[in-house]
């Protein structure tokens, strides 16, 4: 039995007139360790009146009898979760469209990256849908499920269907993506000894990233970007740390943060006066690269730090909005060093657009330099395929062929490894259909059933495309012209389509 600590006041409860599940599409210790759904819990465990209950892809028996179920919420972060949540569906015999469900049947509902850039393969599959920032619209869509659960379901979609940020696929025509204010600093509300990672309090310094890869989901779906109060931070901190030894800073660009140093420095001082504190942040950017920012890290346990190149040539930074030069490079490792870090792990990408054989040659050529530079300081790669992401910049471009990103990753493998460097590649076949799902539309509902069906493998997923006729290419690696209308559309996100025609154009043209 997992050991849980609560960071908020549990309202003692004895009267529930309302029932939910909310479900994590991948295994109890993933849950744990996620702030989002963490922090959506929460919000509604502090309600009077709803019993919730969290539910995972390894949940054997639940609390709540399905029967007494209102609504079921979702979290879809990646792709692949379709798979989690379609067997969660049939395993407590819920039809998987929304329409074969009878009106005795719970509410079902998602909200994710996933969903909330391009939501239409699963139309068929959700009542509803959030888009966009999820606590205040996942709080206010729950209270009013719970105040009309006794009107019929369409009575209470026609009301969800008046609220932002809020998709309802049988009544809404366009949807606004929902961005919320940063007024407060959300954190892990429960401290679990069986989350991934182990007893950690992690802490949102930051949402967001004014840097806009082109390629990059996660920076235009979180645009603008947005800062913690400083205060607000060294308060959450503190709270953490009554509970813990371990905290995680989150952001997609944490160090952007305008009083970063000061964090650290915050830090420092506590481990400086004797506080054991165990500290880690996701990948810095190069210019934060600096010994107030690493020296912290390393007082604080971190042994290799990451950093996200992305490409091996200037040029082909430049394309993706990823301003980088290579004696910036060199100055994130000198500062590495004379801080004591043994090496740092590089993040890159393969199969970008206007990528040609010299810009990997570049990773190769960039690498021996390093090497050469920096006897003995170790340093690893870890590659993905590019992945066309629905509201980016780079949503118009297809993927290149499987063989060609082969070539690619089998030339990488050989001469790195030769240089002695450790290299993982993400799997072209894998990423080839996370970009049909990316791209997709509403035609692909009844194909990912039929691959869920079919056991979700590799070939499930191309036997079904022959079965149905689907030209998986169209979505995976066909170019859009840019004034092709697109299914997605609908969504309305900031800055606009408009702006991710003219930055991409501006893009590729370098």
């Amino acid at each position: 039995m997992s050991n849980e600590t609560f960071l908020y006041d549990r309202p003692i409860k004895k009267d529930y007139d309302f029932n939910m599940w909310f479900f994590f599409p991948g295994p109890e210790s993933f849950a744990m360790s996620s702030l989002g759904y963490l922090w959506l819990y929460r919000a509604i465990d502090i309600l009077d009146g709803i019993d919730i209950e969290r539910v995972y892809s390894d949940t054997k028996t639940t609390r709540i009898m399905r029967d007494k179920i209102n609504a079921i919420a979702m979290s879809f972060t990646f792709d692949m979760d379709f798979m989690a949540i379609f067997k969660f569906l049939e395993w407590n015999k819920f039809a998987l469209k929304a329409k074969d469900r009878n009106e005795d049947d719970p509410i079902i509902f998602a909200g994710g990256p996933v969903i909330s850039s391009n939501p239409e393969p699963y139309k068929e599959i959700f009542d509803f849908m959030v888009i966009g920032d999820g606590e205040e619209v996942n709080l206010e869509a729950t209270k009013l499920c719970h105040q009309l659960k006794d009107k019929p379901k369409s009575e209470i979609l026609l009301e969800l269907s008046k609220m932002e940020g809020v998709y309802v696929p049988t009544i809404t025509k366009k949807v606004t993506k929902f961005t919320k204010k940063l007024t407060e600093c959300i954190y892990t509300p429960i401290i679990s000894d069986s989350a991934f990672f182990q007893n950690t309090f992690i802490l949102e310094v930051e949402r967001g990233c004014a840097n806009r890869c082109g390629f990059c989901l996660a920076s235009y779906l979180n645009l603008p970007i947005r800062f913690v109060d400083y205060d607000k931070i060294i308060e959450t901190i503190e709270l953490g740390l009554k509970h813990t030894n371990k905290i995680a800073l989150l952001g997609a660009q944490i160090t952007a943060h305008p009083k970063f140093k000061d964090i650290c420095k915050y830090i420092e001082q506590k481990i400086d006066a004797g506080q054991e504190i165990d500290m880690s942040v996701s990948s810095l950017r190069v210019d934060s690269f600096v010994p107030e920012i690493v020296n912290t890290l390393v007082k604080a346990g971190q042994k290799n730090l990451t950093l996200a190149i992305e490409a091996g040539s200037e040029r082909l930074r430049k394309v993706i909005n990823k301003n980088l030069t290579e004696d910036q490079i060199y100055n994130a490792i000198d500062v590495a060093r004379a801080c004591g870090l043994k090496g740092i792990k590089f993040y890159g990408m393969i199969g970008l657009p206007t990528e040609t054989q010299e810009d990997i040659e570049e990773i190769v050529n960039l690498s021996k330099r390093i090497k050469q530079k920096y006897k003995g300081f170790d340093i690893n790669f870890g590659f993905s395929t590019f992945v066309p992401k629905a509201n980016t910049p780079f949503q118009w471009f297809g993927r290149e062929d499987e063989k060609s990103l082969e070539k690619k990753s089998n030339y990488l493998k050989k001469e790195l490894h030769k240089l002695g460097i450790q290299i993982s590649i993400s799997s072209a076949k894998w990423d080839y259909y996370q970009a049909l799902l990316s791209r997709g539309d509403d035609n692909l509902t009844d194909y990912v059933i039929e691959v869920y069906k079919q056991g979700g493998k590799l070939g499930a997923f191309k036997k079904v495309a022959k079965e149905m006729k689907i030209n998986t290419d169209y979505y995976a690696t066909e170019n859009y012209p840019y004034e092709k209308p697109l299914p997605w559309d609908f969504v309305e996100i900031k800055p606009g389509k408009e702006f991710l025609i003219e930055e991409s154009k501006r893009l590729v043209s370098q």
